[in-house]
């Protein structure tokens, strides 16, 4: 527990944009987000971002016409809607956070069509393009893209366009979904604003508002209390539109300056927990919400709109348990959707998904393709989407205080670089192998001596964390919010951390039983059987099969789980997310039910715990829910 880690050392250049602030009349923020490549992958988080690199982000254009050299994004008669802004969204991040010269060419080709090719009147994007919703997507590429590399074109162009949609909307109205992501918008409207002070983007912000959907009131009443319905299913219970949603009183209470609306942001996520909750941190939906059984799917798209929608509520509330909850997506929900290379993903995932196969689910509204691995089951707005996923993950890492210090707000291996107070430059080296382990090591190292705070998240989990600063035990450090250290750091300063990961049993649907260890959520490793289904060469669709028995149910003390279970550590590998590659090991008692059966191509849901078997007791593998491409998460109970 807690292992001694090799000493992190600094490196690289310091990050060239200035930390941005909030201006009059905006509302302060808890936390403010750090230009982009201040906060720069390391370990096997970088490991990950090469990985995506090398498979579907750094490729899809060279061979996917949705997002090929045809797109009216780059001046093409091709697909001119919200495909090509999706892909820029995860690629620019991509690109600059590696320095990947490849992607980073390509990031440019992409910026620089709608960059040189503004309309007279403001108008921004393909011409045949009529809708307000692509451009908002396009909005948050080109604020990325100006951090990365100061383009100076980037801020007249979004205050003209600004400009020229305040007076567009007034009889052009948002429409469809326009309607119900609004507050995508306006996160790129504060950008600017904070940079500019033209009354104009908050302006248009409100005017968003007036014309967008109310989801603070939709969130605190909350109608949505069952499975969908097929035919009572709107754009109001779509699972992407929700996940992006949930950022919207966040971001508006910055505008408004009602602290009721930064209160409903934890009404939505309990609503969403109680009706909706899976165990990897997200809810369901597919494509519409769906309920709490663990048979039923969430769409990708919903799980990195999620991500982001937290991300940014983190900077504006600065709650502890919103890290926790940002982990929990990222390394479960995340990568669980995912082949481990990369190259092919799905558009439901299924906590409990015994096959991936091409046959028809209990989803809501989705289709038989929906659970394969490949490049573009059942629709392609998740193949364009998923990109941003990892990269934005990665620059949330960290964010600056508002008193000019650092907060490390989700733990990776990471090193970033700021200016603290005095204006004085620091860079911070994270050497973790968190989440697979508990220990986690930091090197500061500012250009002088300089006196900063530094706040560190405790999770609400680590009960017993502790915080060392060169070797000095830090007194008071609590779960569930963030460790402030304020001191004079000098260049050298060695921040060692512990959170000793409690074992779960946590109680679900049926009154079954899910894993947890820290951040991780823990699946039964079920035999993967992958068979090409369709070659889309350089990519593919495939399905997988089981081929190890998965109806156990686990022979576990809920009360004291720990005892039950039999934790393994194996070395981090290059595919951390994979079956063979995971990192942490389950020893598990189990005993099969045969009574438990599939239902169409799904398992069945999990019969109500206790359950009773004659079965023999056997040991079963347990490993992270991202590694487990098919998996049993949600297991009934002797």
């Amino acid at each position: 527990m807690c292992a001694a880690l090799v000493a992190a050392t600094p490196g690289g250049g310091f990050a060239q944009a200035p930390i941005v602030r909030n201006r009059t009349p905006l509302a302060a923020n808890s936390f403010y987000a750090l230009p982009l490549t201040s906060v720069k992958p390391k370990g096997w988080l970088r490991r990950q971002l090469e990985i995506q690199a090398a498979g579907l982000s750094g490729n899809l254009d060279e061979f996917w016409p949705s997002v090929g050299p045809d797109s009216g994004w780059l001046g093409g008669a091709g697909e001119s809607w919200e495909r090509g802004p999706y892909y820029m969204d995860g690629l620019v991040p991509l690109a600059f956070l590696l320095e990947d010269p490849r992607l980073v060419a390509k990031a440019h080709k992409w910026v620089r069509w709608t960059l040189e090719n503004q309309r007279e009147d403001g108008g921004i994007g393909p011409a045949k393009n009529q809708d307000w919703w692509p451009n908002m997507v396009m909005l948050k590429v080109l604020t990325q893209y100006q951090e990365a590399t100061g383009d100076a074109r980037v801020v007249p162009l979004m205050q003209k366009y600004a400009a020229y949609q305040l007076e567009k909307m007034k009889t052009v109205p948002l429409k469809e979904w326009a309607i119900y992501r609004w507050e995508d918008e306006a996160v790129s409207l504060i950008w600017l604003y904070n940079r500019t002070g033209d009354a104009r983007a908050l302006e248009l912000a409100r005017l968003l508002r007036g014309q967008g959907y109310d989801w603070r009131s939709a969130f605190d009443i909350f109608p949505y209390r069952q499975k969908s319905v097929k035919a009572e299913t709107s754009l109001k219970t779509h699972v992407v539109n929700t996940a992006m949603g949930l950022k919207t009183a966040g971001v508006y209470s910055l505008i408004s300056g009602d602290a009721a609306e930064r209160a409903s942001i934890f009404q939505a996520l309990r609503n969403l927990d109680r009706y909706h909750g899976m165990p990897s941190g997200i809810f369901s939906g597919d494509e519409h919400l769906a309920g709490r059984s663990p048979v039923q799917g969430t769409e990708l798209c919903a799980v990195v709109e999620s991500l982001y929608s937290l991300e940014n509520l983190m900077a504006v509330v600065g709650d502890g348990p919103l890290g926790d909850r940002i982990e929990k997506i990222a390394y479960n929900a995340l990568p669980g959707t995912f082949s481990g290379d990369m190259w092919a993903h799905q558009y439901d995932q299924q906590p409990n998904q015994v096959m991936a196969t091409l046959e028809p689910r209990a989803w809501t509204t989705n289709g038989p393709e929906s659970n394969l691995y490949g490049l573009e089951p059942n629709f392609g707005c998740c193949t364009s989407n998923f990109h941003q996923g990892w990269p934005k993950l990665t620059a949330s890492l960290w964010m600056a205080t508002p008193d000019d210090g650092l907060a490390a707000v989700v733990y990776a291996p990471s090193e970033v670089t700021g200016v603290v107070r005095s204006g004085v430059r620091v860079k911070i080296a994270e050497d973790t192998e968190y989440p697979f382990r508990d220990a986690i090591r930091m090197v500061v190292n500012p250009a002088q001596s300089a006196a900063f705070p530094l706040l560190l998240r405790v999770p609400a989990w680590a009960r017993q964390a502790t915080v060392r600063v060169n070797g000095v035990a830090e007194k008071s450090v609590k779960a569930g919010g963030f460790h402030r250290i304020e001191r004079t750091w000098q260049a050298g300063d060695r921040v060692e951390i512990c959170f000793p990961m409690p074992v779960e049993a946590v109680r679900g649907f049926n009154n079954g039983v899910t894993i947890q260890r820290g951040p991780l959520v823990y699946s039964l490793k079920i035999g993967e059987e992958w068979r090409k289904l369709r070659d889309k060469a350089p990519a593919a669709d495939w399905e997988v099969r089981p081929a190890t028995p998965w109806n156990y149910a686990l022979v576990v003390d809920d009360k004291r789980p720990a005892q039950s279970l039999r934790f393994t550590e194996r070395p981090l590998g290059q595919f951390p997310f994979t079956p063979d590659g995971a990192p942490v090991t389950v020893a598990a008692k189990a005993r099969r039910l045969p009574e438990w059966r599939m239902e169409g191509g799904s398992a069945a849901p999990p019969p109500v715990s206790p359950v009773k078997s004659g079965e023999p007791v056997e040991t079963v593998t347990l490993i992270p829910y991202g590694a487990a491409k098919l998996r049993i998460t949600v297991f009934p109970v002797k």
